[in-house]
């Protein structure tokens, strides 16, 4: 890699003193080469100049998983989509939702309104209106896990309290 200051001027316009203006020039380039000594795993757990330069390159995170995969620690979940991970935790069963949420920080998913809102739309056939409307207000969680007594007597609540305020409107 290489870097240059150079002076920026208009074309015939001469730089006075003080007035310079630096524009860094960067010429960076990359030689991939097929090599016929390949190094195993272990090799590149010892390189510790390999690993900064893959850091360097790549991101700390990055070094982190293939440090991982050359330990044989394979961790795919871990490149899911949320949207594809939420999807599939929505076909497990409730006891198992609750041990998941506690392993690990990315699966912290599992309290989403949006994993919820999945599993009360394939429970439920219908979801009216005003249930929808009650789950945007309090959570689909908080919707699911609400008996239907304790619901109809919140939706009757929001009724009569939506109502009042429509008929006061003119």
């Amino acid at each position: 890699m290489a870097w240059w200051c150079v002076p920026e001027a208009e074309a015939g316009e001469s730089l006075e003193p003080g007035k310079q203006i630096l524009q860094e020039v960067i010429f960076g380039w990359w030689k991939i080469s097929l090599r016929k000594a390949r190094e195993t795993h272990e090799d590149f757990l010892e390189n510790l100049h390999l690993q900064d330069q893959t850091a360097l390159i790549f991101g700390a995170r990055i070094l982190d998983y293939v440090i991982n995969l050359c330990k044989g620690k394979f961790d795919f979940l871990e490149w899911l989509s949320d949207d594809l991970l939420l999807n599939i935790i929505s076909y497990l069963d409730l006891e198992d939702i609750a041990r998941l949420c506690q392993t690990s920080h990315r699966f912290k998913l599992c309290m989403s309104d949006k994993l919820w809102e999945q599993i009360v739309q394939s429970i439920c056939d219908t979801i009216t209106p005003d249930v929808r409307s009650l789950a945007e207000d309090t959570g689909w969680r908080q919707l699911f896990f609400t008996n239907k007594l304790q619901l109809q007597r919140q939706l009757c609540k929001r009724k009569q309290k939506y109502g009042s305020l429509r008929e006061k409107q003119p």
